[in-house]
C-alpha cells in the first residue's frame, strides 16, 4: 500500500491580508467611488422631464371639483389668457394624478402664475 503525502507549500486556505494605512485608505476610497459611480447610474433616469413647463410657482389655490368638472375646464377657468396645455400638465403633477380624470367632490390644487 502507498500512502499520499500533502506537503504544505506555505498557502494557506484563509489568507489574513493586513492592510497599511495607505492601503485601508485606497480601499476605502475604492469603495466610496463605486458607492458614487451606482449612484450616478440609479438616479440617471431622475432628472427633470423637459416635456412640460416648470412650475415656478409656489402659490397654489385648492378647487373642488363639481359635477362635470375636469382638469380641461378648471385649468380654463383659471388661465387667464395662458396656455392651457401646460397649466393641465402643472396640474397633473402638483396632484400626483395619472390622467386628466378628476372626480366631483375632490380637492385638487392648481397652481397659480
Amino acid at each position: 500500500m502507498s500512502a499520499i503525502t500533502v506537503i504544505n507549500q506555505g498557502f494557506s486556505i484563509n489568507p489574513s491580508v493586513r492592510l497599511n494605512r495607505r492601503g485601508r485608505l485606497a480601499r476605502t476610497l475604492v469603495v466610496l467611488s463605486l458607492a458614487i459611480v451606482a449612484a450616478s447610474v440609479a438616479g440617471g433616469g431622475a432628472g427633470a422631464d423637459t416635456d412640460f413647463a416648470p412650475i415656478h410657482s409656489k402659490s397654489f389655490i385648492t378647487v373642488t371639483v363639481a359635477p362635470g368638472d375636469t382638469v380641461w375646464s378648471l385649468a380654463n377657468r383659471v388661465s387667464e389668457g395662458h396656455e392651457v396645455r401646460s397649466l393641465v400638465a402643472q396640474i397633473i403633477e402638483v396632484n400626483s394624478l395619472t390622467s386628466g380624470d378628476v372626480t366631483a367632490g375632490q380637492k385638487i390644487r392648481i397652481p397659480l402664475s
